[in-house]
């Protein structure tokens, strides 16, 4: 027969009366993905620009990010903690450093992907480089940015869950709960959680291209 009590996969009443925490740790997730996403939006914008004004810099540039990105979690938040201590800066350095890689990809790829016949149209009328970035080439980039950001946070929500280990992995505390006291419903509770958000943020973000990309969806059809 199937545990109807504690250690059964659910126990609804452990759920019910933890729902304050299950909100706290819900909370917590995403705002810690939303933030690391955001400031690694702002950091790869530049670098992505810097990339396709200066050629050269671009493997630099990449390659440095590509660096970051190939340390494992685990190292990189103990490389941390002498500096930054069990704090949400710990947190956030590492989720950014995630997510410039993929970000100056995007940004990069988006930017490249802009026919030059349009940017020559558009200095023919007299457009100039701050003008045409903005009114021209960022806005044909948005998709493959768009992308890049669906990318990342998906990553981000996932990696949340290891800086639990420092007292901040929002969905990850219930995961490990459930695991150091091998007690299944906070485990189940927690990983469904991050699945649902995941999904939840990939669609969302999906519509935002939709949305704001009406000339790609145009020419897709």
């Amino acid at each position: 027969m199937l545990a109807t009590g504690p250690n059964s996969w659910i126990w609804w009443p452990w759920v019910t009366s933890h729902g304050h925490l299950i909100w706290k740790d819900t909370r917590q997730h995403i705002e810690l993905t939303a933030v690391a996403v955001a400031i690694g939006l702002v950091i790869s914008l530049p670098l992505a620009l810097v990339a396709r004004r200066y050629p050269r810099s671009e493997a630099f540039i990449l390659g440095g990010t590509g660096v970051v990105y190939t340390i494992p979690s685990l190292a990189a938040i103990g490389l941390l903690l002498p500096i930054t201590g069990l704090s949400a800066l710990t947190a956030e350095i590492m989720l950014v450093g995630y997510t410039l890689l993929i970000l100056v990809r995007n940004v990069l790829a988006g930017l490249e992907a802009v026919p030059d016949e349009i940017r020559e149209a558009a200095r023919g009328m007299g457009f100039g480089p701050m003008r045409l970035l903005v009114r021209i080439e960022l806005p044909l980039a948005l998709p493959a940015i768009i992308a890049g950001i669906r990318i990342a946070t998906v990553t981000t929500i996932g990696l949340v869950t290891i800086t639990a280990l420092i007292g901040l992995g929002g969905l990850g505390q219930l995961i490990y709960d459930g695991l150091g006291r091998e007690f299944h419903t906070p485990l189940i509770v927690g990983s469904v959680l991050s699945v649902v958000l995941a999904v939840i943020a990939d669609v969302a973000l999906l519509g935002v291209e939709r949305i704001a990309t009406p000339w790609a969806r145009a020419r897709r059809s």
